[in-house]
This record gives C-alpha cells, structure tokens and sequence, in this order.
C-alpha cells in the first residue's frame, strides 16, 4: 500500500490568510502567484467536469494527459525560481501543438466566430478555454512582477488553443452545428 505524502487536510496555517508555496515561502492567499496556481487548479477542475460528459475516447486520453500537466503547472507557479520542482517544457507545448494540428486538420478550418455553445461536452470545453484565458492573464501579470517560468506562460496560450479546436470536434462530433455569431442583430 502507498505511503500516505498528505495526512492532513487542514491544517489551520492559512485561517489568517496567508498560504506557502512550494520551497517555503508565506504569502498573502490573495497574491497575483496565488490567483494564477489557483486558476490552474479551476480549469484542471472544469476539465474534470468535461470528463464526465459524452466524449470521444481519443479526446478523454489527451485531457486525462492535460490534467497530470496541470498539476506540473500549478507547482511550476506555486515556486519560485530557485526551488526544484517538475516544471512546463517545451515538449509538452510541442505536444500541445501536435494535437491542435491534428485535430483542426479533422475539423477544418474556422470560417467565422462561432459561439461557445454546442453539446454539453463542448460546452463545457469552451467554459474551459474561458477559465484558461483567464488564468493566462493573471500568469502575464505575474510575469510583469516577479519570475515565472516563460514556458508556463507559452503552455496555457497554446492549451486555450487545443481546448477551442476539442470542442469544435466534439461539437461536430455529435452532429451538433456551430453557429456562427451574428453580428447584425
């Protein structure tokens, strides 16, 4: 049987509002470093979610391998540069990529924006793309006042990417239509 690595759940060191990251350093629950690792952990969640959905067995492979890079990517924030800990490289952007390439060469190219809408696997793929957006602009803004892995950065743009093309597919998938934005009403 597995040693157990975490035995506590709480353990009473944040109720003044102050956590610790990777390495031992005490900051404020509400630091910018704090907010990006936490939306890392909201989108590995919603991906979660998407997961127990209707989906494509192929699809469910590559966010089962997204999740495991989310948790690498939240400890990759939750550190400081001279803390050892796994970080994003640029092998798993270049998996990114991969994927991304392959899976717009199944759904073709976008002609028009499309609204984030569709079945509720797709659905809730777009609700993914909208969290990651926005944990890449807290990791931008971080990035502006203190060192963050410029890999980490590079990651999530591309996996916004890779999220908008998966609910294309699943969308399309499924036989639901996209539907274009209209822009006249």
């Amino acid at each position: 049987m597995p040693k157990n690595r975490i035995n506590k759940v709480y353990t009473k060191f944040g109720d003044a509002g102050n956590t610790m990251l990777v390495g031992g350093e005490v900051v404020p629950k509400d630091s910018i470093r704090v907010e990006s690792y936490g939306d890392i952990d909201e989108l590995n969640s919603c991906i979660g979610l998407v997961l127990t959905g209707e989906i494509s067995k192929p699809c469910s492979k590559i966010l089962n391998k997204i999740q495991n890079d989310l948790f690498i990517l939240g400890a990759d924030l939750a550190s400081t540069k001279n803390v050892k800990v796994p970080r994003i490289t640029g092998s798993k952007i270049l998996w990114l990529e991969k994927q991304i390439d392959k899976y717009v060469e199944i759904v073709g190219p976008l002609k028009e924006f499309i609204l984030p809408a569709g079945c509720f696997t797709g659905t809730c793929l777009h609700f993914s793309r909208v969290i990651c957006r926005r944990a890449e602009r807290k990791i931008v803004s971080l990035s502006k006042i203190e060192w963050v892995n410029p890999k980490a950065q590079i990651y999530v743009n591309r996996l916004s990417d890779l999220l908008f093309v998966l609910a294309r597919h699943e969308n399309i998938s499924v036989g639901e239509g996209e539907i274009p934005v209209n822009f006249k009403k």
